[in-house]
């Protein structure tokens, strides 16, 4: 199984940013998938999941600004980041669970990625 996120990078207070999961090796469409994140010195940090009906979850951070979203025929999720701040800079990990669950996602998934990193810049 490989999850692999992509579409960080270096953006402008304000900005925006899409990052996109690829799953490989499983098909995910019957869990939920999120995604993650962690900034230097900091714990990780639930940012949004999205069920397989679909239902959304979003950390307080990612509320109003980001929007999580999934396409079943590509196996991949999406992270739509909008109206950016320099807090929101931090590596992002993208993330699966192995079986049917609702959240609260705070505590983590089953299977993760490398991470993306996100820096953005006053």
């Amino acid at each position: 199984v490989q999850l692999q996120a992509s579409g960080g990078g270096l953006v402008q207070v304000g900005g925006s940013l899409r990052l996109s999961c690829a799953a490989s090796g499983r098909t995910f469409n019957n869990v939920a998938m999120g995604w993650f994140r962690q900034a230097p010195g900091k714990e990780r940090e639930f940012v949004a999941a999205i069920t397989w009906t679909p239902s959304t979850y979003y950390g307080d951070s990612a509320k109003g600004r980001f929007t999580i979203s999934r396409d079943k025929a590509k196996n991949t999720v999406y992270l739509q980041m909008n109206s950016l701040k320099p807090e929101d800079t931090a590596v992002y990990y993208c993330a699966a669970d192995d079986r049917p669950r609702f959240g609260p996602y705070d505590h983590g998934m089953d299977y993760w990625g490398k991470g993306t990193q996100v820096t953005v810049s006053s």
